[in-house]
């Protein structure tokens, strides 16, 4: 036996303290008559009959138990490896706190309290998460995320948050920490792949309160068989009567419940998504309604020079040539992007040489507009539409009557348009896409078909923000959003009834993070965003909410389609049974007896057994789940009634009479 098997038969073991079995009331029953048939062996002996029958079924209802406690160990254990690294990572983590004199101080990470501030170096352990509030740097966070592309992060910005065992790969940085030891996002890891601090979701609550119910329902079948048992002279054991009652009971649901829940968290963290409590992976697979920033989660991010739009009258190569010299010196991914497009148009290399000596004018939020000054005298601009022709104004040029309509026309298809002078002469317009995500559109036709409604929201003026709604295929958009729009907006969802998820990272997103029913905080954003959603999504990537929502979707399918299996065969296993007990006895019931068992005690093992094997065939399923189709909420109902509740209302009938086959000889 390997040391991980060794672990998983102790930890399965462990799992039978009463502490532990009594938040399951599921397999406390069970417990208790295992119990109850481990105390009525030896009396079985003492009398000369029944004690192998009682030692068997206590043997087989331990199985079960065993089972049981062993499918939940085996769901915690996938995560024991990476805690175990991630252990490894905190307790090597120092600090150089900064003093009130400004003095350094070495320090252990677990030293540091919130409100801290520490000093990290190139090639040095980022000690605890916080917020950056001096500096930038380059920062590896394979550690947390898996993901070995190093990102940039900089104070005073939506990118200033860390996480602690991250390494800051240049520059220094000061950070100040967000977390006190104990409450940080390495910690929430460590706690959630061990399964420490996993708590019942509602819904996995009310699903125990239902199985208890069902339970006791079953018990007082079982009890009231006794006297009519007597009154048509059946003889019944209390062990005969406790393996009657083990098997009617949904001990199978009872069982992997607590696997199912451990396994959707894992699948969380395994997509990079720590979710602050196993609620909110439930959540959103419950979800109704979607608020998707437009920028980073439908669109790549960052928006591209797609084309060149000439006014009347001005050729196509002057309002390349002009767009291409402006943009050298701009260092923003559009100003890039537009010399990537003029290349690719055919503009001459050796033009940038026009552009030496020359001085180059800076974007600003006053003037809207940048570009370049050229030692010939040139002047050549490029901005926002209603800036370029205010300034071509000034140097005494026209506006072409078509301007106005040619920014219209790349406005209405989705564009940002970017007006081209070169000094009194307005040479045209460039156009800024945004880039939808590829994929993106069939994604929202699924959550669709699912259900959920998606609300794209932007600050985009509405012409554009229409035509990529149009594009992407969202059912709502919000232009020229402010984050009281958004709050507003998830209140009127709420109010009507229906559970709202967003994704943010900013500090002004934290208000609305905090509202949504679900709120998914980017770990690069800032720590208010993080505090306030109930979700963090380690590779601060916004389209990740779709798979939060796919995941929970899959929690919640899981667990309906094992539930329905599990009491589907105890439906199945009632009619195998009773009338296999009373046959003999009560002759109108042997029409009833199509499975021509051999005898009421070779029924009730081959039962208990099926009723014990039952749990470790489906824990693959637990810890798989159960795939989710495209498909409405009475298509899934529609499907889950026709594969795993005939299924399993099917598959104890010729188990039942296999394992009765087996065991016929030796009773």
């Amino acid at each position: 036996m390997s040391k991980r098997e060794f672990n998983l038969v102790g930890q399965a073991v462990k799992g039978l303290a009463p502490t532990q079995l009594a938040r399951n009331p599921v397999m406390m029953v069970v417990a208790i008559g295992t119990l109850v048939c481990f105390v009525m062996t030896p009396i079985g002996f003492a009398e000369g009959e029944g004690g192998g029958f009682a030692l068997t079924i206590a043997l087989l209802l331990l199985a079960t138990l065993l089972f049981a406690t062993g499918a939940e160990a085996l769901a915690e254990s996938r995560g024991k490896a990476q805690a175990g690294a991630l252990r490894q990572t905190k307790s090597a983590l120092t600090a150089r706190r900064l003093s009130a004199d400004g003095q350094l101080e070495n320090v252990a990470a677990t030293e540091l309290r919130r409100g801290d501030r520490v000093q990290v170096e190139a090639g040095e352990l980022i000690p605890a998460d916080g917020d950056i509030v001096k500096g930038a740097a380059s920062i590896n966070e394979s550690a947390v995320t898996g993901e070995s592309a190093p990102v940039l992060r900089e104070a005073g910005t939506d990118n200033s948050g860390v996480s602690a065992g991250t390494k800051v790969l240049s520059d220094t940085l000061v950070i100040e920490v967000s977390a006190n030891p104990g409450e940080s996002l390495l910690d929430r890891m460590i706690a959630l792949v061990e399964g420490a601090s996993r708590q019942k979701t509602p819904s996995e609550l009310a699903l125990s309160v239902l199985l208890a119910m069902l339970t006791l329902v079953f018990l007082l079948v079982v009890v009231t068989l006794v006297p009519m048992a007597s009154f048509v002279g059946v003889e019944t054991s209390t062990v005969m009567l406790v393996a009657l009652l083990i098997c009617l009971i949904p001990t199978t649901i009872g069982g992997l419940l607590p696997a199912i829940g451990i396994a959707g968290m894992s699948r969380a963290m395994r997509a990079n998504l720590v979710a602050k409590s196993g609620k909110a992976v439930e959540i959103a697979g419950s979800i109704d309604t979607l608020l998707l920033d437009k920028t980073g989660t439908i669109t790549l991010g960052d928006r591209r020079a797609t084309d060149f739009a000439a006014c009347q009258r001005v050729r196509f190569e002057p309002l390349r040539d002009v767009a291409f010299l402006s943009s050298l010196d701009d260092p923003t991914p559009e100003g890039r992007s537009i010399v990537t497009l003029a290349s690719a148009k055919g503009v001459d290399v050796q033009l940038g040489e026009e552009a030496d000596g020359a001085t180059f004018i800076a974007f600003s939020a006053e003037t809207r507009l940048s570009g370049v000054d050229l030692t010939s005298g040139k002047q050549l601009r490029k901005g926002a539409p209603n800036a370029i022709a205010a300034w071509v104004a000034a140097q005494g040029g026209v506006v072409p009557g078509d301007f106005d309509a040619l920014v219209a026309r790349i406005s209405r298809d989705g564009a940002t348009p970017i007006a081209v002078a070169e000094g009194q002469t307005l040479l045209g317009v460039i156009a800024l896409s945004d880039v939808i995500k590829e994929g993106i559109a069939e994604k929202f036709l699924e959550l669709r078909a699912l259900g959920i409604k998606t609300v794209m929201i932007t600050g985009d003026n509405p012409i554009t923000a229409s035509a990529i709604a149009a594009t992407a295929g969202v059912d709502d958009y919000i232009a020229e959003a402010t984050p009281e729009r958004k709050l507003a907006l998830i209140r009127e969802e709420q109010a009507s009834g229906r559970l709202v998820a967003m994704v943010g990272d900013g500090t002004n997103d934290a208000p609305a993070l905090a509202q949504a029913d679900l709120g998914l905080a980017m770990n690069s954003g800032t720590q208010a965003a993080r505090e306030a959603a109930n979700m963090v999504d380690l590779d601060s990537d916004p389209g990740k909410l779709i798979s939060a929502v796919e995941i929970g979707k899959q929690l919640l399918v899981t667990r309906g389609a094992l539930t329905t299996f599990s009491l589907a065969n105890d439906v199945a296993k009632y009619f195998v049974i009773l009338p296999a007990l009373f046959a003999a006895s009560v002759p109108a019931l042997g029409m009833l007896d199509v499975m021509n068992l051999h005898s009421p005690t070779s029924a009730v093992l081959a039962a208990v057994v099926f009723n014990a094997l039952i749990i470790p065939a489906l824990i693959p399923f637990a810890l798989r789940g159960v795939s989710v189709k495209v498909a409405s909420a009475t298509e899934l109902l529609r499907r889950n009634l026709l594969i795993y509740g005939v299924g399993g209302l099917l598959l104890p009938f010729p188990m039942i009479k296999l394992f009765d086959t087996l065991i016929a000889p030796f009773v």
